[in-house]
């Protein structure tokens, strides 16, 4: 079984756990979505990460989770949990891995789209654009605490944190 922290406060969390529970049906994965929008309530989370006896953690999409980062790997940590996250910067912070948009691409295109505007062109006649390139991240100092073999196949990606 898998969990997945949500935030209910976000606007985008109830799209995301249906998002999580139609992949996990089609996966034919067993999830359970936990909720937190305080550090009390990502105390709670991972106590029943722990009764519940989750393989993995998947944290959502959020910036209060995103915001609280640090403390949500020291979790993870504490209580041996894999986790994956959306953002890098988890796995910066001891994560054991992150897959998701490149920020660095999408304030590229950002910069185009000004580019763009200052030239004179009107933001309502530019084309909707989203970040195509992700990245996936994996900290191998996390994943040997942690006790997993990280295959030689994802070792040859771009990132890995040694």
């Amino acid at each position: 079984m898998i969990a997945v922290v949500l935030n209910p406060n976000f606007p985008d969390a109830e799209a995301q756990s249906q998002e999580v529970q139609e992949a996990a049906r089609t996966l034919g994965l067993q999830i359970q979505i936990l909720r937190a929008s305080t550090e009390r309530d990502l105390d709670t989370t991972f106590g029943a990460l722990v009764e519940l006896r989750a393989g993995g953690l998947l944290v959502g999409a959020d910036p209060f989770l995103y915001s609280r980062r640090d403390y949500i790997v020291a979790l993870a940590t504490r209580h041996a949990v894999p986790a994956i996250y959306e953002q890098r910067e988890f796995a910066v912070a001891g994560g054991l891995m992150s897959y998701g948009t490149n920020i660095t691409d999408a304030y590229r295109q950002v910069g185009i789209y000004t580019g763009r505007v200052l030239k004179g062109e009107k933001p309502a006649d530019l084309p909707v654009m989203q970040s195509t390139r992700f990245e996936f991240v994996i900290n191998l100092k996390t994943a040997k605490a942690l006790g997993l073999t990280v295959p030689d196949k994802l070792l040859a990606l771009p990132e890995v944190i040694e």
